[in-house]
């Protein structure tokens, strides 16, 4: 037997979705509506599509399903920051949620987008059924323009902001919120706040600005703000430590800003949390360590991503559907990072 003839014999031996359909009695149509994962299918006749399927060891073919449907069952991800652990909790959750939905990923860092306008461009070209923006993503002409055109979703980010682009993330002002009023409840008065860039920080800001007032503290209010590189943390890090009058607590923008106020402040003989208290923001890998054990607070990335990408399967069905803004409500963690000031403020 020739090779030819064997590739031959393992193609025709390769079951279909008649063989499929023909096992579980049913229509080739009802095996694609299971297979899409579309409702409206008795549980008996689900069963039976997907028992065939399992026994069968059928796999749809790929290209057929992309001709016959005119989608290309992938979906581009734009990535904010690969600095920053938490969009790579972020991810996993966004990449189990999408193969749940048959759905490939292709990645890309917003790193240049400013300047560099090819990582879209790539997207257009690969004909990606919809965009997910994780994270703070700048809101660029062509950014604006392929979001117009592309059903698009941002994840834990406010930009673009488009009639029909929808968001998922945590109420950030909220978050910030609860960090300061757990640094008030232990005997803080001197918080600071190493904010970021991007509405998202924005709000987080607003959060720590109205708490502070709220609990009387607004002549303590100092903010420095860094551009979400390790050098600009290291210098709003730095500019807090330094001053005059050091803040007993900082609440930081990220956890990746947290542990860089961290480091600094024990290079200068600080000790953590007696002499100053650190909570970070979105409870990533790091922060939930146990040697670091930072305070942090809880944006529920397994919701968020998951949530994410059943709102851009939805925006593929149905483009022109009114947009919408989905709040999880974040949960401060106390840990090891935050405790009662050493002395009084």
């Amino acid at each position: 037997m020739t090779d030819s003839e064997t590739s031959a014999d393992v193609r025709a031996a390769r079951p279909t979705i008649f063989d499929v359909a023909n096992r579980a009695g049913v229509s080739k149509s009802l095996v694609s509506v299971v297979l899409r994962g579309k409702s409206g299918v008795s549980a008996a006749k689900r069963a039976a599509v997907l028992g065939a399927v399992e026994e069968l060891g059928y796999r749809p073919n790929a290209a057929a399903r992309s001709l016959a449907q005119k989608r290309t069952f992938t979906v581009g991800a734009l990535l904010s920051d690969l600095r920053n652990p938490w969009f790579i909790d972020l991810l996993a959750s966004t990449r189990t949620e999408l193969s749940a939905q048959g759905l490939n990923l292709f990645l890309a860092e917003d790193h240049q987008l400013e300047t560099d306008t090819s990582v879209l461009d790539a997207f257009v070209e690969a004909r990606v059924d919809g965009l997910l923006c994780l994270g703070t993503v700048p809101p660029t002409e062509q950014l604006l323009s392929t979001a117009r055109t592309l059903p698009t979703v941002v994840v834990s980010g406010r930009e673009p902001d488009l009639p029909c682009v929808d968001v998922v993330t945590g109420d950030d002002r909220a978050g910030a919120a609860r960090a300061v009023a757990h640094l008030v409840e232990l005997g803080h008065t001197r918080i600071a706040h190493l904010a970021g860039t991007g509405r998202a920080a924005d709000l987080r800001t607003d959060g720590y600005r109205e708490e502070m007032h709220r609990n009387g503290l607004a002549e303590h209010i100092r903010i420095e703000i860094s551009d979400r590189s390790e050098a600009g943390d290291m210098r709003a890090a730095q500019a807090l430590i330094t001053s005059r009058s050091r803040p007993t607590a900082i609440l930081a923008n990220n956890d990746y800003a947290a542990l860089i106020t961290m480091s600094h402040a024990v290079e200068r003989g600080l000790s953590i949390p007696a002499d100053l208290s650190v909570v970070g923001y979105d409870n990533s890998y790091l922060a939930r360590t146990g040697y670091i054990g930072l305070t942090s607070v809880d944006n529920n990335y397994v919701e968020m991503g998951k949530l994410a990408v059943q709102k851009l399967v939805a925006r593929i069905e149905e483009p022109d559907a009114a947009r919408t803004v989905s709040l999880l409500d974040p949960t401060l963690l106390p840990r090891r990072t935050s405790g009662s000031p050493a002395r009084s403020d």
